[in-house]
Order: structure tokens, then sequence, then C-alpha cells
């Protein structure tokens, strides 16, 4: 599949996320929040760029290197055996070290820097998929967590009514206290689930809040997810060229390649050249030299002050023996290299296993779908010839409420399916590299993080003073998002979202 294609299929999506009434929440809003706003998507981006940094810590070591010193000194006794000493002096000097040959090891380990930094993006993809995937189950969990909240209150409000009709027809001799007692004992069971639904829809909630950084208001049924491949191959063909943790591993394994010819280097001479220039200064404490000390007649000769000198040359340096250490760490190179591409074979294995088994999952639930949708009709329909049949007595209560149950499994059944369903059709696509921030339209937002910017601003940056700002925190806290509740919005009057992750045909 070309690029031309995902990004047209994904322009789809978009569309159809944007689609939805601008009050409520969508889940193209849900997804952008979190991509501006999830602090472990922002601590991947800062690792990035950490990476990005590595890059021009490794050239540094192959540019030139210039230093300066200087030295006062007072001499506060001197040596007695010299006719002159002086009581101060100033000594400086300015080295300059260009390296011209270092066995390879700064160009091999630049190589390894950029691809670690190529990994490193491949990371961040990696992330940013992992975080839309978390976030749209949780989109999803918020809405099935409504519809079964909606369905266990539809239920008690059935069951309360039976109850009522029961014990009025107990009032007239119609029915038995047995069937009273069923009554009340299914409508029990009914709040206890209830309870227990409304507890996994505050759960929900808060886990999206943790994910997203804001509460869900009135959250929209998504839109069809397009690009969903038509075999379980052709996904794993995608996923093997396109998954991000699968180019990460190969990434690395690359530059644990270049990290064999770093560690070899060490066995190879070094060239450089040097200058250097030196200036003392005994600051006019240099006595006057006596030509000779038995005739005052001789005279003196000021003695200078100032010296100074300059230098240049070129340094050899050719490693003879050093106990080893070369040969081992280039063979500690060597096994780390191997487990990497030992790695690479593990994450492949991974990605295939994902893919398939999004895959199954997802064909399952669109088969449980089917079956579901069947089964609610089935049993509305049942529910509707035994409650008819109870009335003229070839029914008993017990009958009714295993009807009502019945359907109320069908609708749950139903409600968990189209959930399953396109939650794991999402995963299908992020297992197959194509539900990240590129793929979303972010870049038409304007909100698309662009990695580059800062690699390009700091891989050649070679002033030592060039300093970032202090960091801060930059996704908000959630201490001040209201605990979650188990109410319902009001529209939520159909308490099984119509939603089918497959695109219009």
């Amino acid at each position: 599949m070309n690029r031309a294609r995902r990004t047209a299929g994904f322009a789809a999506l978009v569309a159809g996320l944007m689609a939805a009434p601008a009050a409520a929440d969508t889940l193209q809003e849900a997804l952008s929040e979190a991509y501006r706003n999830n602090p472990t998507l922002l601590a991947a981006r800062a690792q990035l760029r950490g990476s990005d940094a590595a890059v021009a810590v490794e050239k540094a070591d192959g540019k030139p290197n210039v230093s300066a010193t200087g030295t006062y000194t007072e001499f506060l006794k001197t040596n007695q055996a010299s006719f002159i000493a002086p009581d101060r002096a100033f000594n400086g000097a300015i080295d300059l070290a260009v390296p011209i040959y270092q066995g390879g090891a700064v160009r091999n380990a630049v190589r390894a820097a950029e691809t670690r930094v190529e990994a490193g993006r491949a990371d961040l993809r990696g992330t940013e998929s992992a975080i839309f995937s978390q976030v749209v189950a949780a989109y999803m969990d918020v809405l099935r967590g409504q519809a079964l909240v909606s369905l266990a209150r539809n239920q008690i409000d059935v069951l309360v009514v039976n109850v009522r009709a029961t014990s009025d027809r107990f009032e007239i001799g119609d029915l038995t206290r047995t069937d009273v007692a069923q009554s009340q004992s299914r409508l029990a069971l009914a709040e206890g689930d209830l309870r227990t639904a409304e507890s996994n829809l505050i759960a929900a909630r808060e886990d999206y809040v943790a994910l997203v950084g804001e509460a869900p208001t009135d959250l929209q049924p998504p839109p069809p997810l397009p690009g969903l491949p038509e075999d379980v191959e052709v996904a794993v063909d995608v996923a093997i060229e396109n998954n991000p943790d699968l180019i990460a591993a190969r990434e690395r394994a690359e530059a644990a390649g270049f990290d064999i010819d770093v560690a070899g280097s060490g066995r190879l001479p070094r060239v450089s050249v040097f200058t250097g220039y030196t200036y003392q200064n005994f600051l006019g404490s240099l006595p006057d030299r006596i030509l000779d000390p038995d005739d005052p007649t001789a005279g003196v000769i000021a003695s200078p002050q100032v010296a100074r000198a300059a230098q240049a040359g070129v340094q050899l340096n050719i490693p003879l023996f050093q106990g080893g250490r070369p040969a081992a760490l280039q063979r500690q190179a060597q096994a780390q290299a191997a487990a990497s591409l030992e790695t690479v074979i593990a994450t492949e294995r991974d990605i295939i296993a994902q893919v398939r088994s999004a895959w199954a999952s997802y064909r399952a639930s669109l088969a449980i779908i089917e079956s579901s949708q069947t089964a609610v009709d089935a049993a509305a329909l049942s529910l509707e010839g035994v409650r008819a049949e109870n009335s003229i007595g070839n029914r008993t209560i017990l009958d009714v409420l295993n009807a009502e149950q019945e359907l109320l499994n069908a609708r749950v059944n139903l409600v968990t399916a189209r959930r399953n369903a396109y939650v794991a059709g999402f995963s299908l696509l992020a297992a197959m590299g194509r539900a990240e921030a590129r793929d979303l339209g972010f870049a038409d937002e304007g909100v698309l993080y662009d990695p580059l910017i800062n690699y390009e601003r700091v891989q050649g940056n070679f002033f030592d003073w060039a300093r970032d700002p202090d960091p801060t925190a930059e996704a908000s806290r959630t201490v001040d998002v209201p605990a979650q509740t188990a109410d319902i919005p009001d529209t939520t009057d159909v308490p099984i979202p119509e939603t089918d992750p497959r695109p219009a045909m």
C-alpha cells in the first residue's frame, strides 16, 4: 500500500471524526488533546531530543580543541643557588589540537548516534500509536460503560414494574408468594449489577482523564475505520514494513554494528596536529644581572621581564599493548550487536502475533455483532410473546423474568462486541503502522510535532555556551479535574451506540 492511499484513507477518517457536533466530545478531539498533553508522549519527545544531542556529542570528538591556561605565582622563598630570582611571575598559554585520524572512531560513533536518532524517531511513532490505541480503548470503554449503565437502569425500571404487578396479582390471589419472591430477587440482583456497571463507568472515565487530561463530556460515536486490510497476510506484510517498533529494533541493530568498529578503533594509530603559544611575564620582579659581582665598575644588564614562545607539530600515537582492552571492548560490542539482531527477530515475532491476534479479534467481534444483533431481535420478540402468554396464564412469572434477562444479556453482548470490534480494528491499524499522528490529519490542524526541527537545530551546533532554557513540565495535572461520576448525558437515550468499525461500502 503506498503513502498516497494511506493518506487518502485517513483523510476520510479525519473528515468523519470532525463531522460530529462541536458541542460534544469527538474521538478526534480526544486524540488531539492527548497528542498535545499526554505526559508519556511528551516524555518520549524529550527522550528523542536527548538522542539528537548525542550526535553533536560524538561529532565534538572530531573537532579542533582550543584551551587556554593562566598562572600567577608569588615566590615566597627563592632558590639560594640562583643569582637571579624573581619575586612573582605570570604564565599564559594557548593550545590548539586538531585530530586528523582516530582509527575511524569518530566517524563510526557519529553514524551510530545518527542511526539511534532514527530508532528514537521510530520509538516516538510507536509511543504515539500506543497512546492513541489507549485513548481509543478508553473512549470506547466510556461509551460502553454509559450504554451498560443505561441498560442496567432500564432493567431496574422494568423489574420495579414487574414487582408491583406481581404484588398486585398476589393480593388478588392470581399469583403465589413464590412469584413475588422471584421478582424481588431479580430486582435485587439488577440493582447490584447497576452498582457494578456504575463503578466500571467511573473507572473508564478516570482512565480517560489520565490519558487525555480532561473529563469526557457527551462522547459521540466514532466514525468507521478506513484502511482495514482484506486479509491477515496483507496486514502482516504491511506491519513488517511499517511497524515503528520493528523499525526501531532494526535501526538499533545497525547502530550496534557501528559500535563494533568504534571498539576496534582502539588498536589503530591516532594522528593530530597541534600548535601553541606561551607567554611569561615576571611583572618587573626579576632583578638586573650584574656582569661581575667582584668588579663594581663592570656594570649591569637589565633582565628581560617578558618571554614568548610558539610551537607547532604533528603527533602520532601508536598503541602497542593495552592489556587486551580493545579486543575485550570489541567482543563486548559484538555480543551486544548479536543481542540486537535477535531482538529484531523477537520484535518481528511479537508484531506478527499482534497483527494476527488483532485480526482474529476484529473478525470475531464482527461476527459477534451480527449474532448478537440477531439475538437481540429474537429476544425482544420472545419477551413480547412470553408476556402475552403470561397474561393468559400459559407462562409463569419466572418465564417472563428469564426472557427479560435474556434480552438484557443479548444487548450487553452487542454493546461489548461493538466496542471490541472498534478497539481491535484500531489496534490492527496501529500494529500495521497506520494509526499515528501523521496518519490522523494532525498536520492539517497545525499541531503535528516535527522531530527534524530540533535535530537540525542541535546536530551541528558547536558553540560551547549554547544552552536551552531550563525544562518545565508541559503536561497539565488532573488534580483539579473533578472526580468522575456514573451520570450519563441526557442525550444517551439509545443504550447501544450504533457504531460499526467497517467503512461504508
